[in-house]
């Protein structure tokens, strides 16, 4: 038996996620902790408890799965396993990148396979595969696939100082964000993760890319996959061997790495 993986099930429906819980129980490296109602209740969950597995029910109100799995971008994004009670056209829009689905109601042996293939995904490198197609699913679901540059493109940047904003295309909509309103900003695979006002925007890009456009006097590169807003740091603590760990004012913990460390100073100096 394999290490103990930690489930979350996300579904508006009561007997649906009670339905998927006991079919679950005979698999003895299978904890479920925690069950959602909607997609908000789901990203707040899957940053507090960190899940392996996501049962994403894709046809939500308010919030769908889509727009929830926005919400767990990131380098620890968990593997989704979507729901859905609907057929081939919506399978056949995600099932290349999604580690795999369930076709409601749920038959035991598909549920079986599905979960071995997350058990055969444990590797680091097939994890990381994994979420570069999460993030991919993201960019396709809410538009094409957007560039940062394409993002510094959608401005007119004459004749201002210094960048203030990104362009995002979200499916018929160019969203505009500006840098001030960015927590902290994260690389995963070939993908930057924007968390900016509660919400994850994803673009596809480099860091090095990303610190050239940003002014060094509010943003700080911590480590190789993480940029802050000096502004939404609340506190820092020391780590072992010369790491720090940052408190964010939105609670979100990013670690400062040895290499990095000279930042703290500056960080001194803002909090």
């Amino acid at each position: 038996m394999g290490d103990l993986l930690r489930a979350l099930i996300v579904d508006d429906e009561e007997l649906a996620r009670r339905g998927l819980e006991i079919r679950l129980e005979p698999m003895d490296d299978i904890e479920v902790c925690g069950h959602c109602r909607n997609g908000r209740e789901a990203i707040a969950e899957v940053r507090s408890l960190k899940p392996d597995i996501v049962f994403l029910d894709i046809q939500m109100p308010g919030m769908d799965g889509f727009e929830t799995l926005q919400g767990f971008a990131g380098p620890d994004m968990p593997a989704v396993i979507f729901v859905t009670a609907y057929a081939q056209h919506a399978i056949q829009a995600f099932e290349a990148n999604a580690l795999d689905y369930l076709l409601k109601p749920i038959d035991d042996k598909r549920l079986a396979q599905a979960i071995e293939r997350v058990r055969a995904h444990r590797a680091t490198v097939a994890a990381a595969e994994h979420r570069d197609r999460l993030l991919k699913l993201i960019c396709d679901i809410t538009g094409e696939e957007i560039t940062l540059d394409a993002a510094l493109q959608g401005l007119d940047q004459s004749p201002q100082p210094a960048l203030r904003r990104l362009a995002i295309k979200e499916g018929q909509t160019t969203v505009c964000v500006d840098l001030d309103n960015i927590d902290w900003i994260e690389s995963a695979g070939d993908y930057l993760c924007i968390h900016a006002a509660g919400k994850t925007h994803v673009l596809r890009g480099t860091m090095k890319k990303m610190e050239s456009i940003l002014d060094t006097g509010r943003f700080a590169r911590v480590h190789r996959s993480s940029i802050v807003n000096l502004e939404r740091v609340s506190s820092y603590r020391p780590h072992t061997n010369g790491e720090y760990f940052l408190t964010m004012t939105c609670g979100k913990e990013i670690k400062v790495s040895r290499s990095h460390r000279d930042e703290i100073k500056r960080i001194a100096s803002t909090t």
